[in-house]
């Protein structure tokens, strides 16, 4: 007997009058694992965040090459291999691609939408847990880097985290691609803050053609947006580096860093929080384009000389199609839920 997928519609008030316009109502899919409807124990939770670009009704779409969540989900608990578990997929999608999971001035509170709202929803609406031992945080990418900071401020919702190929060591992930934004910036006809705000305005994630190396322009506008808002900038962010020599502005820079996991986890209450949860899983490929596998791997070293137990592991492999480590992250929490 399969699972099955419900799609609840969130209506966020926190998102209510987001800057860029983007929708409050919420589209959330919630896998139920198989015989829910035929029994009424109450199960564990897992939070499974989307990665850049995504949201949680990607995961759910039908591939030829993979599988859906819900395909997933049913082959592992029809193995054994999981205990029958509910799965949340929240939706915290931007014009410019994503929020981090953050709250900012220029995208949204998507952090309040998460921690306030969505949460709340879900264990009202169906027969969860609700302590933190029994829910977990988990995602790839953007979402592993959502899933670790949530879990660092919010201990007392998530007692098990679980990160794969997560954003950190930002000089590593994010410094290579100033350049990319200037070169393409520069084909698009963008040359100041005032540009860029008027790029962005007529930009829509639809539209096709879309514009030359718009990736390049969208991604490090976006990031911006998350780590460094500034209410004040004519684009409501600040870059962290000069429009046209790409110096590095230090005191911008700084403002991002405050977000990187592995500073982060130098701060008491971010370590306090990491000693709390039940699991600590982290994962990345040893040919991650991004180089975050570098990052992973200081995190997790940091981790063993704080000596806070956690689970980490490489494969083969790189940034994208690696839905499949799913598997492995899954079947540790599990473990950890039915301890």
């Amino acid at each position: 007997m399969p699972g099955q997928i419900i799609i609840e519609t969130i209506n966020s008030e926190v998102l209510r009058d987001n800057p860029l316009g983007d929708p409050f109502e919420r589209r959330v899919p919630v896998y139920l694992p198989p015989g829910y409807a035929n029994d009424q124990p109450r199960y564990p939770t897992v939070y499974l965040l989307t990665g850049f670009t995504g949201r949680g009704t990607l995961m759910i779409n039908d591939a030829t090459f993979d599988e859906s969540i819900q395909e997933r989900l049913d082959r592992l608990i029809a193995a054994g291999d999981i205990a029958p578990l509910i799965v949340v997929m929240p939706d915290a999608f931007t014009r410019y691609g994503g929020s981090q999971y953050l709250n900012s001035s220029a995208t949204g509170r998507y952090e309040d939408h998460l921690i306030h709202e969505v949460i709340p929803y879900i264990d009202h609406h169906f027969h969860t847990r609700p302590e933190a031992n029994f829910r977990a945080i988990a995602g790839k990418s953007s979402g592993g880097f959502g899933a670790l900071v949530q879990a660092m401020r919010h201990p007392h919702l998530f007692g098990v985290v679980a990160c794969h190929s997560g954003d950190m060591a930002f000089d590593y992930c994010y410094q290579p691609d100033f350049v990319k934004f200037i070169n393409a910036a520069a084909r698009n006809g963008i040359n100041s803050a005032e540009s860029l705000r008027d790029w962005l305005a007529g930009f829509s994630p639809k539209m096709h053609p879309k514009p030359p190396a718009f990736f390049d322009v969208l991604h490090m506008a976006a990031m911006s947006a998350c780590y460094s808002p500034n209410p004040a900038a004519p684009t409501g962010f600040d870059l962290p580096f000069d429009f046209h020599t790409g110096k590095l502005r230090p005191e911008v820079w700084q403002r991002w860093l405050a977000h990187d996991p592995l500073v982060m986890i130098e701060q008491p209450e971010h370590r306090a929080a990491l000693r709390q949860m039940r699991l600590i899983y982290l994962d990345c490929g040893n040919q991650d384009e991004y180089a975050l596998h570098l990052g992973a791997r200081q995190f997790s070293q940091r981790l063993t000389e704080l000596a806070m137990p956690h689970h980490y592991e490489e494969f083969d492999g790189g940034h994208r199609s690696t839905q499949f480590r799913y598997d492995a992250s899954l079947k540790a929490i599990s473990r950890i839920f039915s301890e």
